[in-house]
């Protein structure tokens, strides 16, 4: 039962009487392609600075009720020196669209990090071509781009000023380029349908993506959707679990927003598909003002408090935390 059609995707993401089932072939298929070990992350959320207005994040352009950043390229090595220091074998390096950090200095920054001799990933939005190119010749290994739907028309509704087009080129020049691609889902935006999920599902096999990011749409008061209900977490999980069972081997993140919704929700998508986790390295100054969603996890621990309560977690359920870098094991 590895390949489902449409018809069947949406088939099960209609009906909960499966789900046990459901989360339990999902679970089987992560500890046989992937194993028991769960990769951890190091995340440094540097710049909260964002020229899009996608209608769904807090870090939108026309939020003026946020405090904005922007961290130094020093300071944001120093950062990864002490993920580095902390254990971790990859750094996530993520902020808004903010084109002060352009070609030049990402690429330095980039450069400076893989000195460390850890795997850095890049999610900073949509960019050229040569900047991508720059960027993996720097020394970045992925770059997480979450495509949020694969619907032309709820993509534009969700997207102001942007193309869907260009998004794909995002992703298919990632790929060209040699990156480890990373893409994703929302679950719950409002018009969305179980039918387009089920393409979300079907788009990250066919473009083979090496990363899964799936997590429920959480609304933000100070944006156009503020009236909106959340997602659900149990149609967010069903996603993540497919997608395991369609894509077997590749590395799918617990996500928080899942966490947000439910207080054991990590731990649930680690029993259900699930593989990584990205424990915020950041410290608190900066963790409240990066405020995608509201009610963020862990926005007050420091960063060694937030290793150690999720190593605790991980080894609750008899996981482990992996030594390598966590590439995709084709």
């Amino acid at each position: 039962m590895s390949e489902f059609s449409k018809e069947e995707i949406i088939d099960i993401l209609s009906d909960d009487s499966r789900n046990e089932w459901l989360f339990s072939l999902a679970d089987k298929t992560r500890k046989e392609y992937v194993g028991d070990e769960i990769h951890l992350r190091g995340l440094i959320e540097f710049s909260n600075i964002c020229r899009c207005q996608c209608k769904y994040c807090g870090l939108q352009s026309i939020n003026k009720s946020i405090d904005r950043y922007r961290i130094s390229p020093d300071d944001i090595v120093l950062y990864a020196k002490k993920a580095v220091d902390m254990g971790y074998k990859t750094v996530v390096l993520q902020s808004g669209e903010d084109e002060y950090y352009s070609k030049d200095i990402m690429s330095d920054i980039i450069k400076r990090i893989k000195s460390f001799d850890v795997a850095v990933t890049l999610s900073i939005g949509e960019r050229s071509y040569e900047d991508y190119e720059a960027f993996k010749i720097a020394g970045a290994d992925r770059y997480l781009l979450r495509i949020e739907t694969t619907d032309k028309e709820l993509y534009k509704q969700m997207h102001p000023n942007m193309s869907f087009e260009n998004r794909i080129r995002c992703l298919k020049d990632l790929k060209v380029l040699g990156y480890e691609v990373g893409t994703g889902c929302l679950v719950g935006l409002p018009n969305q349908t179980i039918e387009s999920l089920a393409d979300d599902i079907l788009f990250f096999k066919e473009i083979d993506a090496d990363m899964v990011g799936i997590g429920p749409f959480i609304a933000h008061p100070e944006t156009p959707l503020k009236d909106a209900s959340n997602g659900s977490f149990i149609l967010a999980l069903k996603v993540m679990a497919l997608t395991r069972i369609l894509l077997k081997n590749i590395n799918i993140p617990a996500t928080t927003a899942m966490e947000t919704l439910n207080p054991n929700g990590r731990i649930i998508a680690l029993q259900s598909g699930a593989n990584v986790v990205m424990p915020n390295v950041t410290t608190t100054e900066y963790r409240a003002k990066y405020e995608i969603y509201p009610n963020k996890i862990c926005i007050n621990e420091d960063p060694s408090q937030c290793r150690g309560c999720i190593e605790g977690k991980i080894k609750s359920i008899g996981r482990t935390i992996s030594k390598e870098k966590g590439f995709r094991k084709h």
